[in-house]
């Protein structure tokens, strides 16, 4: 069996499990199983900057562009994919495509994310003030 044919029964094996497997677990369970899967789609920093360039309304690719300095390339493959994830929705006006996040909810979960790891990152400066301290003593 070749590579690529072997891959693509692995994969096939594997979606067919995770569909009996979700079919067979608790409501509540499924639910964790999905909210893991939307939470991988912001396990990338492009991403994140594009959510909170967003997050004041929609923008064109272009927008995205000159906000980030990140290529176009890139932006449009990150956006793709969270266009497929149902984080981001679209509005084409002539030959532009407008992209927006889908729920506010969204931005709001990603500024308190940004809060707590604000909070922990001052906490450990904190820390590491304190241990000088006690160092230099």
């Amino acid at each position: 069996m070749n590579v690529s044919l072997s891959a693509t029964f692995g994969t096939f094996l594997y979606l067919y499990d995770m569909g009996y497997l979700m079919e067979h677990l608790s409501a509540k369970k499924r639910l964790f199983i999905r909210q893991a899967e939307i939470c991988k789609t912001f396990a990338n920093p492009t991403r994140i900057e594009i959510l909170y360039n967003l997050r004041d309304g929609e923008k064109s690719v272009g927008e995205l562009v000159l906000l980030t300095g990140i290529s176009r390339t890139n932006i449009s493959q990150q956006l793709a994919i969270l266009r497929q994830k149902g984080v981001v929705e679209t509005r084409r006006e002539g030959t532009k495509i407008y992209y927006r996040v889908s729920n506010s909810k969204i931005i709001r979960a990603c500024e308190l994310m940004r809060e707590a790891l604000l909070e922990q990152l001052s906490e450990n400066e904190r820390l590491a003030r304190e241990i000088e301290k006690v160092r230099g003593t």
